[in-house]
């Protein structure tokens, strides 16, 4: 929201007064049991999402809505600005406990805070609204004392429905909008929602009504809710969880599906249950999966990269090697290794003790990353010793990026002054392994130690 809009824009905050305003219309025409009270609240998610990403500075966008939207349906202005406050409490109340206890708008990157969102904004702040409003329509004769408790209940489970499928829809998409999707990734997708569609429609739809409505074939969606949480995440999840809702919501409305009763309101209050399931569990799903997969990716890491300098490993540079070597029995294009060797790394450690000495090592590791390409690999071949491997690349090019990594080592201004030798190898002309590779580079090395004219001296 913040790449369109200044975070204190006014038309910001009309923004979300209007669309609370649009989709609070539209909520209520689903309204069947009393004007004032549907059993599919989206609004709730909404607001809960604006504050938990904008701040309570949003409340009074959530109160205008809100307000104009009760006013235009039934009531008096009096009544209008009780339940808008019932509204306005709910978000706030559930972005205060979210926030102080469930990581905020994070708080569906974690399954055991996907359940504090439920309890604390799904359960506890929606009881605050359905208690300010139903008891609002009783006292201001808009609704029928014995119908409280249902008015109630219709009111309570459309915004904990609404809070727990909207809001992390929002937040999610919100939190970074911005995707590179692979060609094999959007075939897959565009397999994916066509089916949960088709399927969603086959149960929901009128043209199956008669077969599905005695048997319980809502759970056939279940299967493509669980392939977008494990093969694409949160986000992929809860989009596939509201594209069910939106789909199943119009079949019910339409008397269509295994949840139509002779009361709408009561064919609602089912699929609302039913839905309230369906997102606890596919986000919870899909919390678990991503942060799986974030551990192994964790570990993968730690398999293959360096601890202190954060580049590959020995482990990690073999394996490139391998698949250049590969590469070029393919392609025939040779590729080039530059071995680097930090001088009077030791003289360093011993007078200015080894925190330096690592600093010194992190630095020339910051400038190979800086002098190489994506398809390249920089790698801690063990001690004061790297390897830079570059694909598709001469000797005269190999030798110049190692000009150009040894001058800006040199041009440093941190102290203590540091420089480097470096001895470069070509496959397969200096060698068709990785030790004969590697003993080619450590031979340049060495001539480039023995051959320079003015090298590092460490002050004392």
């Amino acid at each position: 929201m913040s790449r369109f809009f200044k975070p204190d824009s006014p038309s910001l905050y009309l923004g979300l007064a209007l669309v609370y305003f649009i989709v609070g219309k539209l909520g209520l025409t689903l309204a069947f049991l009393n004007a004032g009270a549907s059993a599919v609240w989206p609004c709730t998610g909404i607001a809960l999402a604006a504050l938990l990403v904008l701040g309570y500075r949003a409340w009074p966008a959530i109160f205008v809505g809100a307000f104009f939207v009760n006013f235009t349906t039934a009531g008096t202005p009096l009544t209008a600005v009780s339940i808008a406050t019932g509204n306005t409490l709910e978000a706030v109340i559930g972005c205060y406990l979210v926030s102080r206890f469930a990581a905020g708008s994070n708080a569906f990157q974690r399954s055991q805070n996907i359940f504090k969102f439920v309890l604390l904004a799904g359960t506890v702040g929606t009881a605050v609204s359905a208690s300010i409003g139903s008891a609002t329509l009783v006292l201001g004769h808009l609704a029928e004392p014995s119908h409280e408790l249902s008015i109630w209940l219709t009111w309570w489970l459309g915004d904990g429905v609404g809070a727990l499928v909207v809001t992390p829809l929002l937040l999610l998409w919100v939190e970074n909008p911005n995707r590179n999707w692979t060609h094999r990734q959007i075939i897959e997708l565009a397999f994916l929602f066509f089916g949960l569609a088709a399927t969603t429609w086959f149960v929901f739809g009128y043209g199956f009504h008669n077969v599905v409505k005695n048997y319980p074939f809502e759970y056939l969606c279940f299967p493509f809710l669980v392939w977008a949480a494990f093969r694409f995440g949160r986000r992929k999840a809860a989009t596939a969880v509201c594209v069910l809702a939106l789909v199943a919501t119009w079949g019910t409305v339409h008397g269509y599906g295994p949840f139509v009763r002779m009361s709408q309101n009561a064919s609602l209050l089912l699929l609302q249950s039913f839905m309230a399931i369906v997102a606890v569990t596919t986000m919870v799903l899909a919390a678990e999966t991503t942060a799986h997969k974030h551990a192994e990716e964790h570990v993968r890491q730690l398999a293959e990269s360096d601890p202190l300098t954060g580049l590959a490993n020995y482990r990690r540079l073999v394996e490139a090697l391998d698949s250049e070597v590969k590469r070029y029995s393919r392609s025939r294009s040779p590729f080039a290794i530059v071995l680097l060797d930090l001088d009077h790394l030791k003289k360093i450690n011993d007078t200015r003790g080894h925190l330096v000495g690592s600093r010194a090592l992190c630095r020339l590791a910051d400038i190979l990353r800086l002098h190489s390409r994506e398809i390249d690999l920089a790698a801690r071949y063990g001690g004061d010793e790297f390897v830079l491997v570059l694909p598709e690349t001469s000797t005269q090019s190999a030798l110049l990026v190692a000009q150009r990594i040894s001058d800006r080592l040199r041009s440093e201004s941190e102290d203590p002054p540091l420089s480097v030798s470096t001895g470069v190898a070509m496959y397969p002309f200096d060698g068709t392994t990785l030790d004969e590779l590697l003993i080619a580079a450590d031979r340049a090395l060495y001539r480039d130690k023995s051959t320079a004219k003015t090298k590092f001296r460490v002050p004392l």
